[in-house]
């Protein structure tokens, strides 16, 4: 572990399952936690997991404990992701990690993306999966090979378990930005940022009338070709594949990394060295270290080209205003 974790407070925002995840990895690496969270109920639930205990009533009234504290993490409900960002910024708040999609829409990540740079802060949206063991290894391999020519992605959702969740309207209808973006932010991460996409939309589901099935092809900025489709209305799995001259790198699940080599018909799993991967939840301990060391550096995905990459390719994608 790097002497460079910060010793002031990392305040939490949130009490549920995401919250406590964090706050597993924070304390692995002895920092001092400050968790707000809004009801009793959430608040004692959380104390009874972890030992933290829960400033209760929300960021209002808490904003005497939040005083001088310039470091947090958002994991709070899709449709808070947005206000609670922006309650933390204006109390000067410099260094954010907001859980993706960073708001519910379009027009609010580009707000924040505004604040941000406003209040002369740093928002980083935490896309855990580019954190993987999975991953990271197969990107120092890729690297090796001599870059990415070509690659593919699925992100068929399985609408059947997704219609009976307890969710606002509005959650349902971003599905794409919330929850598929997870296996587009990971292909682009790896493949490289599209230059040009031609993408179709068809189909509709009564929680989601604006597509169901999708496809799609391109190319990067460094000339590698690509594909992708999701039908929500048919069987399928998230996953990626990256094509180098030398290898072919399966994800899927995304959690594993299968390698085929040229001139075989082989496919073989990876030995990972995954041990905080199985320790804490996958990516969240290397995410949250690279957090709080050097973040500028790192994978992290800055809230400035997470907004540019939503208003240019995934609105192309949904072909929707998302």
């Amino acid at each position: 572990m790097s002497n460079n974790l910060t010793k002031s407070p990392i305040v939490i925002i949130g009490a549920g399952n995401m919250a406590m995840e964090y706050v597993k990895v924070l304390k692995s690496l002895s920092q001092n936690v400050v968790v707000v969270g809004r009801s009793q109920t959430s608040a004692s639930f959380f104390t009874e997991k972890t030992g933290f205990f829960v400033y209760e009533g929300g960021i209002s009234k808490n904003k005497k404990i939040l005083v001088g504290c310039k470091t947090a993490i958002i994991a709070v409900n899709i449709d808070q992701l947005f206000d609670v960002a922006l309650q933390l910024l204006e109390l000067e708040f410099k260094k954010i990690l907001i859980e993706k999609p960073a708001a519910l829409n379009s027009e609010q990540i580009h707000r924040l993306e505004k604040a941000a740079q406003l209040y002369n802060a740093k928002v980083y949206v935490a896309y855990n999966r580019r954190f993987y063991s999975s991953v990271q290894t197969a990107k120092q391999m890729i690297q090796k090979d001599g870059g990415v020519t070509s690659f593919h992605f699925e992100f068929t959702e399985w609408s059947h378990q997704i219609k009976d969740l307890n969710k606002p309207e509005e959650v349902f209808h971003q599905w794409f930005l919330g929850n598929s973006s997870h296996v587009v932010d990971l292909a682009f991460f790896l493949g490289g940022f599209p230059k040009e996409i031609q993408s179709y939309v068809s189909g509709s589901l009564p929680w989601h009338p604006n597509g169901s099935i999708f496809a799609g092809a391109g190319m990067t900025e460094k000339g590698a070709l690509f594909s992708y489709q999701a039908n929500w209305e048919a069987p399928g799995r998230w996953g990626v594949e990256i094509l180098t001259k030398k290898h072919r790198y399966i994800f899927r699940p995304l959690e594993q990394l299968h390698i085929q080599a040229i001139g075989s018909v082989s496919i073989n799993k990876v030995n990972l060295n995954d041990e905080k991967d199985q320790l804490f939840k996958p990516g969240l301990y290397n995410q949250t270290v690279a957090f709080l060391n050097n973040p500028e550096t790192s994978d992290l995905l800055p809230i400035e080209v997470h907004d540019h990459v939503v208003r240019t390719m995934y609105r192309k994608m949904v072909k929707r205003k998302i």
